[in-house]
């Protein structure tokens, strides 16, 4: 995959010297009720209905992340957003329209590192999604997926009226802690395992991933969410992940002790999660599937997309029927 590298766009990443790699960086400004500076120090911008766009993929499941929270805290007529194509190809993400891609409903823009241009005409680094966009200064405002989470959190309640706090203080500590241990061995494991050099490294890095999976289905067994009866920010983060660990990562990164679907605690989790509000909505099969499969040519050099698994996400007739069956399961042991 390609990058910028002062300002040009470099198809091949494999080409790019060092130096210029060591000088990646990311947009970590941060959007706040009053514009007064956030938690990294940078910039601040005003919370304003209509200011901001977002870019995103589907098939990225830290874009993803985004949606999620955009939907839980019904900013959907508060932040507009466009969606790349599924494919990240020589040129990286591209804006087509098609199936569920929307183009660059801004500026009509043809790739996203343009966008970044636009922000920074020497910008060097990774051209990544999500992308907070400010439509007044015409900047990035971030592009850091967990900072664009916690500013969608709480920066516009005053606008919508909505207070429901995903990452409330007293449970920081522990969210903060989850996070870390899921990032690195299930987030980010995945790719780990998916783009290992060697046996040891692939071996490794599944060992991590599967302990930790398996610590997370024993830690469900008694709660309905990773804190327990509170549905907090570390399930969200996770649950991206979670819903393209079969149709993905099992078969494509080589993930394949286990299925989520053969979890007993885990599986009824994923379905929980995904049948909340609006939830359902931010999910694009397509666009996941095809994303995967057709852009990391190196695992799956003919682009074939498999058809399945088939895997029955939909929500019962009564919700609370997976909670209860959930504590049966945790009786009976």
């Amino acid at each position: 995959m390609g990058l910028l590298v002062n300002g040009k766009w470099c198809e091949n990443e494999a080409e790019v010297k060092d130096e210029y790699k060591r000088h990646e960086s990311k947009f970590l400004n941060w959007v706040t009720p009053d514009g007064s500076a956030g938690p990294s120090g940078k910039d601040g911008f005003k919370a304003e209905a209509g200011r901001y766009h977002l870019y995103v993929a589907y098939s990225c499941p830290f874009a993803h992340r985004t949606l999620v929270m955009r939907k839980l805290k019904k900013l959907d007529d508060v932040i507009s957003v466009s969606v790349v194509d599924y494919e990240n190809g020589k040129n990286g993400w591209e804006f087509k329209k098609r199936e569920g891609a929307t183009g660059d409903n801004l500026y009509d823009l043809q790739y996203l590192y343009e966008l970044y241009l636009k922000a920074d005409p020497n910008f060097t680094g990774r051209v990544s999604v999500p992308v907070l966009w400010d439509k007044e200064k015409e900047t990035i405002v971030s592009n850091d997926s967990g900072n664009i989470m916690r500013m969608f959190n709480s920066a516009f309640d005053s606008i919508t009226g909505l207070t429901l706090d995903f990452y409330p203080k007293e449970l920081r500590s522990e969210i903060d802690d989850l996070n870390q241990r899921i990032n690195t061995d299930v987030n980010s494991g995945v790719y780990k395992a998916g783009f290992a050099k060697t046996q040891s490294d692939y071996e490794g890095a599944v060992i991590r991933l599967f302990e930790t999976l398996d610590m997370l289905d024993e830690r469900l067994r008694k709660n309905r969410y990773l804190l327990g009866d509170t549905i907090t920010e570390v399930d969200w983060r996770f649950f991206t992940t979670l819903i393209r660990f079969d149709p993905v990562y099992n078969g494509l990164f080589k993930c394949n002790i286990r299925r989520i679907v053969d979890y007993p605690n885990l599986f009824p989790y994923l379905r929980d999660l995904y049948q909340h509000h609006g939830i359902a909505k931010t999910v694009n099969m397509l666009h996941i599937k095809n994303g995967y499969y057709s852009s990391f040519k190196d695992a799956n050099p003919n682009g074939i997309v498999p058809i399945g698994p088939k895997i029955n996400l939909e929500k019962p007739h009564n919700r609370e029927r997976i909670t209860e069956s959930r504590h049966n399961n945790a009786a009976e042991s």
